[in-house]
């Protein structure tokens, strides 16, 4: 009979053991496993997406015990469709904030992940079917456009030559350039001698201003778009040694940009417009707040456009950034 007790002594330990042990591994899953898929780090911009989203796992784990992020870049789209599916049967995330390589390619492989009870957030480039998405974070296009216009009217009192460099043709730029004019549309002396793409691209935006600076004897302003595109634009200015030009406006708040405007060391460069890569980190952080509580995010999350000058610069100013 002792030994009989014996055994179910030892058997009771044995289970409640186990069941420690169970437990404890419970604890050690996470309550919310998030994979983040962006861009490979190929340009500046997408540099700092990466930066970026390293940055927001970094300070979201420690901040949350219960969360895991798995952050996976991709080089093109067929290679960000395979990472959904090793996200999904490797890594078994059940939510996704996604920086799309292309839209159209994406959408379907994201509509999968949806379809399987992945939570999804789509970040900047959208997908062509927005029922593929849980929710939409972006940066303010309008407002990019909107404060550039405003703040070169003001520059040049109402009155003078303004030349335009675009993006690619894209709905993005699309919504950059449609506010830019509407605002234009106020200034009847302001004349757009042209506005043409150079890509995002530094060395395409030095041709385009070369080209504007042969033709046109007299340019006041040039916006730019972009801030890489503005290092070409100041490139060429500068070999042609043009003095008549008194503004060159970008866009996006890149390191290089913000310290120029905070050292005042070129005249030409006196304010940027904000449309940081970090908005990724807002991203993951506002996905991951309202997931670990069961909630939802909003729809839409539009992440404001600011225009930066000498006085608020030190705000967007991150030196540790690649961007």
């Amino acid at each position: 009979m002792k030994s009989v007790i014996r055994k179910l002594a030892i058997g009771a330990s044995a289970v409640a053991a186990l069941l420690t042990a169970s437990g404890a591994l419970a604890q050690t899953q996470p309550q919310v496993h998030i994979g983040v898929a962006i861009p490979t780090a190929t340009h500046g911009f997408t540099g700092g997406i990466v930066w970026w989203a390293n940055q927001a796992k970094k300070d979201m784990e420690k901040a949350h015990p219960g969360l895991k992020i798995t952050v996976k870049t991709a080089a093109g789209a067929p290679e960000q469709a395979n990472q959904l599916q090793d996200l999904l049967t490797v890594n078994k995330i059940n939510t996704l904030v996604i920086f799309p390589f292309e839209s159209a390619s994406l959408t379907k492989p994201v509509a999968q992940l949806k379809g399987k009870g992945v939570y999804v957030t789509v970040v900047d480039r959208g997908l062509t079917d927005t029922s593929a998405q849980d929710a939409y974070v972006a940066g303010d296009n309008t407002a990019f456009g909107k404060l550039a216009a405003e703040y070169l009217a003001k520059r040049l009192n109402g009155k003078g030559n303004i030349v335009a460099l675009r993006g690619i043709p894209t709905t993005l730029d699309n919504e950059r350039m449609d506010a830019f004019n509407a605002v234009m549309k106020n200034y009847p002396d302001i004349k757009l001698l042209d506005a043409r793409y150079a890509n995002w691209n530094r060395d395409d935006a030095f041709k385009v201003m070369q080209d504007y600076l042969t033709r046109f004897k007299q340019i006041d302003a040039v916006w730019a778009a972009d801030d890489d595109m503005a290092v070409g634009v100041l490139k060429a200015i500068e070999q042609a040694k043009r003095t008549d030009i008194k503004e060159v406006f970008g866009g996006a708040g890149s390191k290089g940009m913000v310290k120029t405007i905070l050292d005042g060391k070129n005249k030409l460069i006196q304010a940027d417009v904000s449309y940081s890569p970090k908005f990724i980190y807002d991203a993951i952080k506002l996905t991951a707040e309202a997931r670990l509580k069961g909630e939802k995010l909003p729809a839409t999350t539009i992440v404001p456009s600011v225009l930066i000058t000498k006085e608020n610069a030190k705000e967007f100013y991150f030196p540790d950034s690649p961007f």
